[in-house]
């Protein structure tokens, strides 16, 4: 059985018509009959090329300021026919329905009608009644009908014409329906949520889909779903992993808290910082950002809060690295960065992040607000006798920041805006201020004087007390345990100011 079919008549009812053009000169060629409306119509008219109104189909006018144009039984039975089935071939004859071979449609811009903020009824008149009805016909006959559902098919449906000299295959109409469907279901997923205040119902559709190289590990497919080009400008270096990826997430989620502070510098590596500090210059923020920790900034994700400067980069160049990002490059740094091939250099571009996070979760998934409170001295209740002095506050709220975007449970240690230490996913808070204490050690960070945040409360005095042991000062953390009073009085005995934010950071 033959299953290509050469294309005698066409339907053409598009918004975008960038790329149109070509595309009706090669239907002119083959001699395609071409229905069209409106201003689609007109532009074929301008092009010289004959086009059949559907007026002259439908024996209707477009009626209600155009909201009704397509819908018309000689439209859909023309495209929804089955022109092996017997029945159907009689009644076209019967009604004199024209058979229409191809689909041609843009819809309405719904989606940048809203983002443009426009008032809801603009939003309301850019929902598609004809097009989508147009779409899911063509689609759903796509055995003997071809349907191009977006001006993003327009390239692809010229070639398969092209090459196929007016005719197209059972495979190719097989994929333009395939791509028609996401186009529908979008459009419609995209109208709903503008629609949806049930939060108990999700629907998200996102077209932007990469191939990368692997998953988390090589055995493992992996693909980001996302617009990368908009968030980022990639000046340098390889593609990015899954793995990469999922530090830059973090290592962004986590700056974004030092947004308008003086240059910061973070070092993150497996989506927990190991080096941050606030300096007077980037170059200062750098170093004292590697000195939290030169062993595990090896290999890691590093992001500026500022412009990387020439001075700032000849420091960086000195560590292998996988990605650096900051909002801007000296033209200098930018040269001094590209001395390593492999290492990626992305410029941060200001979009706006999604206010929900989703992940799978047993057979289903997990969607929550993202964590939006970021710690402030307002927050601040001094529960001890003891009171932090500013320096100390200042550190505080620096540390919190840290913990927030650190695996649960954890322990910060910093010390004039700068992370001593902090103790990652344990499975006890008491294991995660050892190995802070520990870390600290290893680098020979004084401690005396340094503060300490954490992501819960304490239901024991014990870690207060090795905190204090070690020579913290002053403690940040949520409060609100049964046994609060224990880790109080063993501050006031010692000291040791400690303040509380009722606000919890787990990050699991």
């Amino acid at each position: 059985m033959n299953t290509t079919k050469t294309i005698q008549s066409a339907l053409i009812s598009v918004f975008d018509k960038d790329g149109l053009e070509p595309i009706v000169r090669k239907l002119h060629d083959h001699n395609v009959t071409i229905y069209s409306t409106g201003g689609t119509e007109d532009f074929i008219k301008n092009l010289g090329i004959p086009v059949v109104p559907v007026e002259d189909v439908t024996s209707y006018p477009s009626i209600l300021g155009g909201r009704v144009k397509t819908l018309h039984p000689k439209i859909f039975g023309g495209i929804l026919n089955r022109q092996d089935h017997e029945g159907d071939v009689q009644q076209m004859k019967e009604y004199e329905i024209p058979q229409i071979d191809l689909v041609i449609v843009d819809l309405y811009p719904f989606e940048k009608t809203v983002a443009s903020g426009a008032g809801e009824a603009d939003i309301i008149e850019k929902i598609d009644i004809g097009g989508i009805s147009l779409i899911r016909a063509a689609a759903k006959n796509f055995k003997d009908t071809v349907i191009v559902a977006s001006v993003n098919e327009y390239a692809l449906f010229l070639d398969m014409i092209t090459n196929g000299n007016g005719a197209t295959t059972l495979e190719e109409r097989r994929l333009l329906a395939t791509k028609a469907f996401h186009v529908s279901s979008h459009y419609d997923g995209a109208i709903f949520n503008y629609f949806n205040t049930d939060e108990t119902i999700y629907k998200a559709s996102v077209a932007d889909g990469q191939i990368l190289r692997y998953g988390e590990n090589p055995h493992q497919k992996g693909y980001f779903f996302g617009d990368f080009d908009a968030m980022f400008t990639k000046v340098h270096g390889k593609e990015l992993s899954y793995n990469n990826l999922l530090d830059v997430d973090a290592a962004v989620n986590l700056m974004n808290e030092f947004k308008n502070d003086d240059p910061t510098f973070a070092i993150l590596k497996h989506n927990n910082a190991c080096g941050l500090a606030t300096r007077k210059t980037m170059k200062e923020a750098y170093l004292d950002a590697l000195a939290g920790d030169p062993t595990s900034a090896f290999g890691g994700v590093l992001i500026a809060n500022g412009k990387i400067d020439e001075a700032a980069a000849e420091e960086i160049n000195k560590l292998f690295c996988e990605v650096v990002i900051a909002p801007s490059y000296d033209e200098k740094a930018i040269a001094i960065l590209e001395e390593k091939k492999n290492r990626i250099i992305l410029i941060q571009n200001d979009v706006e992040l999604p206010t929900k996070q989703v992940r799978t979760c047993l057979n289903g998934m997990l969607i929550q607000d993202k964590d939006n409170i970021t710690d402030n001295k307002e927050l601040l209740k001094t529960v001890t006798i003891t009171a932090p002095t500013e320096q100390e506050i200042e550190d505080l709220l620096f540390a919190s920041k840290i913990c927030k975007h650190t695996k649960s449970n954890t322990i910060v240690f910093a010390k004039n805006k700068q992370l001593c230490a902090s103790g990652t996913g344990q499975t006890s808070r008491v294991d995660a201020l050892r190995q802070a204490v520990e870390k600290a050690n290893s680098f020979h960070f004084d401690l005396n004087g340094a503060v300490m945040a954490s992501d819960a409360f304490f239901p024991f005095p014990d870690c207060v007390e090795l905190a204090k042991n070690a020579g913290i000062t002053a403690v940040i953390q949520p409060g609100g345990s049964i046994k609060d009073e224990l880790s109080i009085n063993y501050c006031n005995e010692n000291k040791v100011a400690m303040v509380f934010t009722g606000v919890r950071h787990f990050k699991h």
